[in-house]
């Protein structure tokens, strides 16, 4: 992003000029210093950022500002979310005042749906086992593997359908999540989510419990089906997504349903085959799983994808996405340095100091990514499990 010495104010035009329902112009204003800059570039500066604040209010979106205004702009990218287009724009006034140029332009932005354009790179998830917080339930036909059969076929449908996640699995063994979480230690949350994202070189780490698997007891006139011996089951699961650079919480969402449990009470049913999955109840699990994939992909689509470095030499680091994540040769990163502290009641926050170095990707593998100084600079302070960020 381009840095601008002086503060920027937006106004939004108390006329707006609206050629259909969705088109109206946005009036922005933004200053430049003239200290350090030709005029021209000044004036660059100053129209980006006015373009900037008007996509932003308007709720458009672009990829770069260069893209929209047809080469006005110079090439360096700008990368904003939000969701539109903008039809035109048009340079309406600028002033000089000692050193500062101050632009005003007015765009006529369409909104379309929301999308996210400021990049397309996948960012990568730690699906963990389930946790059953009440694992009597499962007694009923035996599901017990319900907790590693429920991410597997998340994972598989995340692979399938979604666009803007890539995933890792750890089902062998469960983690500690359920036990912190019931007794809300948030700090030994933190400290699970980073070391669990450290070891398998993810952004992202996703925790759930599996909390009601109960048969309905009671006869209601949803259900006519008891003469059967056919019950209704219950299936409420919750999941947790955990940023794996910070701990932090990103996002918690409670899924619940019930369906028809169509198999004898007293038989042990596995729940890896067709047989399970295709009956009522697994096809409306099946549902809430498709449900989940699209509400990760909503909450994760406009985050920056974050590149943890992996070795740096010179101008040249290596960083752990790649291909896999949606790289590509020539792609740029700005660089993040590492500064966590203790705060004084002895809670740990991860933080992140912009350095003045952007990188740009020459070399590429599945799972990895070489890139070196845009000018060829050596990297100063920049040391292994600092950022490399594309907002």
């Amino acid at each position: 992003m381009r840095n601008l010495l002086l503060s920027l104010a937006l106004l939004t035009s108390s006329n707006l000029i609206s050629f259909n329902t969705l088109a109206q112009w946005y009036e922005a204003q933004g200053h430049a210093s003239l200290e350090k800059n030709s005029l021209d570039i000044a004036r660059t500066k100053a129209t980006e950022n006015a373009l900037k604040k008007a996509l932003l209010i308007a709720g458009a979106s672009v990829s770069s500002v260069q893209q929209v205004v047809n080469g006005l702009l110079t090439q360096d990218q700008i990368n904003i979310r939000a969701s539109g287009s903008v039809n035109s724009i048009e340079l309406i006034d600028e002033l000089h005042s000692e050193n500062t140029i101050s632009v005003t332009i007015r765009a006529d932005i369409f909104s379309q749906e929301k999308k996210c354009f400021a990049l397309d790179f996948k960012k990568s998830i730690l699906l963990t086992k389930s946790h059953l917080t009440h694992r009597e339930q499962a007694n009923v036909g035996k599901i017990y593997p319900i907790d590693a059969a429920l991410i597997q076929k998340l994972n598989q449908r995340i692979l399938s359908q979604s666009s803007y996640s890539s995933t890792k699995l750890l089902l062998k063994n469960a983690t500690s999540f359920s036990r912190l979480n019931q007794s809300f230690q948030e700090e030994e949350i933190k400290q699970l989510a980073i070391s669990l994202a450290d070891n398998s070189d993810s952004q992202y780490v996703l925790f759930s419990e599996i909390t009601n698997l109960s048969l309905t007891q009671q006869r209601t006139n949803t259900w006519q089906v008891w003469q059967q011996s056919i019950y209704p089951r219950n299936f409420h699961f919750t999941l947790y997504l955990y940023n794996g650079l910070n701990g932090e919480l990103v996002w918690q969402q409670r899924y619940q349903d019930s369906a028809v449990w169509d198999f004898n009470k007293r038989k042990a049913v596995d729940v890896n085959n067709s047989d399970f999955w295709q009956s009522e109840y697994g096809n409306m699990i099946n549902a809430l799983i498709d449900k989940t994939v699209a509400d990760i992909d909503e909450n994760i689509m406009c985050e920056p994808s974050e590149g943890k470095i992996l070795q740096v030499a010179g101008n040249q680091i290596v960083i752990n996405l790649g291909r896999h994540h949606g790289v590509k040769i020539g792609d740029e990163f700005s660089l993040l340095h590492l500064n966590n502290f203790t705060s004084d009641s002895g809670k740990h926050y991860a933080s992140y100091n912009v350095s003045p170095y952007k990188v740009k990707v020459i070399k590429l593998t599945k799972q990895s990514a070489t890139a070196v100084t845009l000018d060829n600079g050596l990297l100063g302070n920049i040391q292994r499990n600092d950022l490399a960020v594309r907002f």
